[in-house]
């Protein structure tokens, strides 16, 4: 059964506004320029188990945003109009209806589909809003609702669930329950703008169901799309895959609508279980590639590299030339495409040497290239992220990492570990008894979490080290035996042994 709702509408009339409420949170980006939404972005609406869609405004002007986009766009919303059981068309109540609003109504009507006329920014004064162009437009009974202050949210969403009608039984959520095979594994692109991330999600999908553009910036939400892939021992495996918005640098930030595509990007990395950081093969690793791969490590999550545009140097090499570009990524003595493949992944980790043993796949968007690597790369991470770590080789390794490399001596004294033992995973925690966790430096720390990532097989995921030194162990461990005693011989603390020998005493007096 279909159970999508598609919001329409020309540009600001709120769609994005109202889609956040009926959500109850903000995926969309809400901001007073037109032109703000361009793709198709979705969420799961929970009350009434439904899919709920937001769409960019159809009939932008070209001269707030290039030809290219707008009918990119409006494509999208023709996607939705298809695909949506209901459309939501949205009008602006204070403004009154346009022209536009007209031939919008125009084409929904032929579309055949059951169409909720709602008519926002009904905020407090009814005499304000007219609703008699409303009427005209021969789409029934309009909603008057407020998407900023949530009047008629309760009403509309009765009518919403009216229309499509009762959902599915929910299912009762199991406290404690871990992620499972049938659960769908959550992945997200995150890169620099303009580094190929919606053309690699259009590739996985098979579709054209994100909007690629050579301008920077294409993209502004984080969006969510349900997919499944055929791994290479014949299953499917179902994914939810998160395209983001090119994060650039907190100082480069031009706009509002930047810095709020910023953070919807990193809430994105929040959300997901296996990160793909897009680089760009002409590129290399830059100091914002560098910051990017940070904020994935300081979230825990696991990371793919994926160095795009692979395509241009197979072509180099097929024409028996290098690659134009070698001399600024740092590349230089080499013959074959080997030769040069081992020494760019060399430079990768030399630059991201936070990130140890994470997978690196070279593909290509407009090839295909090497592009279901990735996917076979990001299950694998999935199943490793649930691997066990047996005690004793846990502390037979470090101790051999200890040796090999000594820790550096503070202040004459030395970092040194007494026992280790696993106490998570997703992500990996590592509790370490030991002399003084403030001897541990930060370089010595990506030491130990590079051996034990090679000695695991953990390539990709983040270990995370919860240390506790001697003089707490020290403590913990006298008033644990100080309580052990206790115990045992039956006894209660010396205070309250005194007392009651006194009111023992007194008693035998006044007697």
């Amino acid at each position: 059964m279909n159970r999508t709702v598609a919001i329409v509408g020309r540009p600001n009339v709120g769609k994005s506004r109202l889609f956040n409420r009926l959500a109850r949170k903000r995926i969309s980006i809400v901001h007073d320029q037109p032109g703000v939404t361009r793709d198709v972005i979705s969420a799961e609406i929970a009350e009434g188990g439904y899919t709920l869609l937001d769409t960019g405004g159809l009939g932008l002007k070209g001269g707030e945003t290039t030809r290219e986009l707008i009918g990119a766009s409006e494509e999208q919303v023709g996607f939705a109009i298809d695909t949506a059981a209901l459309i939501v068309f949205v009008t602006d109540g204070l403004e009154g209806l346009t022209e536009l609003d007209t031939r919008i109504a125009q084409r929904l009507r032929k579309s055949k589909k059951d169409v909720l006329l709602v008519v926002n920014k009904a905020d407090f004064n009814d005499d304000k809003i007219e609703l008699a162009d409303a009427y005209r437009l021969g789409l029934g009974e309009p909603v008057r609702v407020s998407a900023e202050h949530g009047r008629g949210e309760e009403e509309l969403r009765l009518e919403i669930l009216k229309r499509i009608g009762p959902g599915p039984a929910e299912e009762v959520a199991v406290e404690g329950k871990g992620k499972t095979a049938s659960d769908p594994l959550c992945v997200c692109f995150i890169g620099r703008p303009n580094v190929g991330k919606s053309s690699l999600s259009n590739r996985l999908l098979e579709s054209d169901r994100l909007i690629v553009s050579d301008v920077p910036g294409t993209t502004r939400d984080a969006i969510e799309l349900p997919f499944q892939f055929k791994g290479r021992n014949g299953k499917f495996y179902p994914f939810t895959l998160i395209d983001t918005a090119g994060i650039k640098a907190a100082t480069k930030l031009a706009s509002p609508v930047e810095y709020f595509s910023r953070l919807r990007s990193l809430d994105a990395i929040k959300q997901t279980d296996v990160v793909f950081l897009v680089l760009d093969a002409v590129d290399g690793v830059t100091m914002q590639d560098k910051a990017i791969a940070g904020e994935a490590i300081k979230e825990k999550k696991p990371i793919v590299i994926v160095v795009n545009k692979w395509d241009l140097v197979r072509k180099a090499f097929a024409a028996k030339k290098q690659p134009e570009f070698a001399e600024s990524s740092g590349i230089s003595d080499f013959k074959t495409e080997r030769e040069y493949r081992l020494k760019y992944e060399r430079a990768v980790f030399e630059r991201l040497f936070f990130t140890p043993g994470a997978p690196l796949v070279f593909a290509s968007a407009m090839s295909g290239y090497e592009v279901d690597r990735m996917l076979n790369a990001a299950v694998q991470l999935n199943r490793t992220l649930d691997t066990k770590l047996p005690t004793a080789k846990l502390n037979k390794a470090i101790l051999y990492l200890t040796e090999r490399t000594p820790p550096p001596a503070i202040a004459g004294k030395r970092f040194r570990v007494y026992y280790a033992t696993q106490t998570g995973t997703r992500p990996f925690r590592i509790k370490l008894f030991c002399n003084r966790e403030e001897k541990l430096t930060e370089q010595y720390r990506r030491y130990l979490e590079a051996g034990l990532v090679e000695e695991f097989h953990l390539n990709g995921c983040p270990i995370y080290f919860d240390l506790v030194g001697k003089q707490v162990r020290d403590i913990a461990e006298r008033l644990e035996a100080a309580a052990r005693k206790e115990r045992a011989s039956g006894m209660r603390p010396k205070k309250w042994r005194e007392q009651e020998a006194k009111d023992s005493s007194d008693a035998t007096v006044e007697d």
